[in-house]
């Protein structure tokens, strides 16, 4: 009896992990009510939050709350957190790190500024080099964190430090004032008594979030933030767009700087620190909406609302000044908390 046998060599390829997925579509939310449900209290809740917050100061000040002056002030004063925050999301979703943002964003402000007033330039073309000498700070970022290997805290932290003292040097710490009134109309021009900023912000966030969610570049920047190794094996290059993170969160925190010169008329180069706290807290609070456990930039701009609500509530209510350093820095505890515990679970 003869048996005929064939030799079969099978080879076994690893298959690199698959690009992360959209965060929206029927895959991620199922059809089944209950399923719309969970999805909703897991991604809206924060809005929702953001809604008990506002029925609370509706009770408890409902002359000096419910007016539409009030929504005016919540929705058109903290527009450069937007460009913070969407900076911050930018570095964070590569799993990098940079808190050189509120520096940057100084340094930008008081260049367009100074270079305006100072030496009568064009505002526009001061604003071009403004936003140009903040991309050079991203270079530096980035070449000494991802090429040279320095610790990303480190560099950002003394970066940043150190632009904020040339902005200062260059003004001999005073105060600048006086850009064009037809400059300044294009950040202050308002529509339906809100800031024309509040929407080139809101603009920017959805054209941030289109970008992370729904193009091959953002499903690359979530794998890169994801594992990094593993995106490297994948073929992605991985030290470009940590770099390019880098520049173009300092080219959005220069353009969030020219904005708000723009719109008090001058800077203050030692103001800026003053800004990163907030848009920290509004960012970690982000990652408990829309995309629960994830940075993403319309989370983030529902966080910066969130805390601006509670602030102008709170002073409405004869509270001092003293309160948004204890509002922000308690929320950013808690937001970093919640971010923790989120991204742990979402991790099982």
């Amino acid at each position: 009896m003869m048996t005929d046998q064939t030799d079969e060599t099978t080879t076994l390829v690893p298959e690199p992990d698959p690009l992360p997925q959209p965060a929206f579509g029927p895959a991620s939310t199922g059809l089944h009510p209950i399923g719309l449900v969970r999805s909703f209290l897991s991604r809206g809740s924060l809005l929702v939050t953001w809604g008990v917050l506002i029925l609370i100061f509706a009770i408890w000040e409902t002359k000096d709350f419910l007016q539409v002056g009030t929504f005016q002030t919540i929705f058109s004063s903290p527009v450069q957190l937007i460009f913070l925050c969407l900076a911050l999301v930018i570095t964070f979703a590569v799993g990098e790190f940079d808190l050189s943002v509120a520096a940057v964003m100084g340094l930008s402000g008081t260049l367009v500024t100074l270079l305006t007033v100072n030496h009568h330039w064009n505002p526009w073309l001061a604003s071009v080099v403004a936003i140009a000498a903040a991309g050079v700070v991203g270079v530096v970022n980035g070449t000494l964190i991802v090429h040279t290997k320095v610790n990303a805290i480190v560099v950002t932290l003394g970066v940043g430090t150190c632009i904020t003292g040339v902005a200062q040097w260059s003004t001999s710490l005073n105060t600048i004032s006086g850009l064009p009134a037809g400059f300044s109309k294009m950040a202050i021009f308002g529509i339906g008594g809100i800031s024309i900023s509040f929407f080139y912000g809101l603009a920017l966030t959805l054209a941030l979030a289109y970008v992370l969610v729904a193009t091959p570049l953002g499903l690359r920047m979530s794998f890169v933030g994801s594992n990094p190794e593993v995106a490297r094996l994948a073929g992605v290059r991985v030290n470009r767009i940590r770099l390019g993170s880098y520049v173009a969160s300092a080219l959005i925190s220069g353009l969030g700087g020219v904005i708000l010169a723009a719109t008090l008329g001058g800077f203050d180069p030692s103001s800026s620190p003053n800004y990163l706290l907030p848009a920290f807290a509004a960012v970690f609070l982000g990652t408990a909406a829309i995309q629960p456990g994830k940075f993403n930039p319309v989370g983030a701009f529902i966080g910066i609302y969130f805390l601006q609500t509670g602030i102008v509530g709170l002073q409405l209510a004869g509270l001092g000044g003293y309160i948004e350093n204890l509002f922000y820095g308690a929320t950013l505890v808690v937001a970093v908390t919640i971010s923790t515990i989120v991204r742990a679970r979402a991790a099982k």
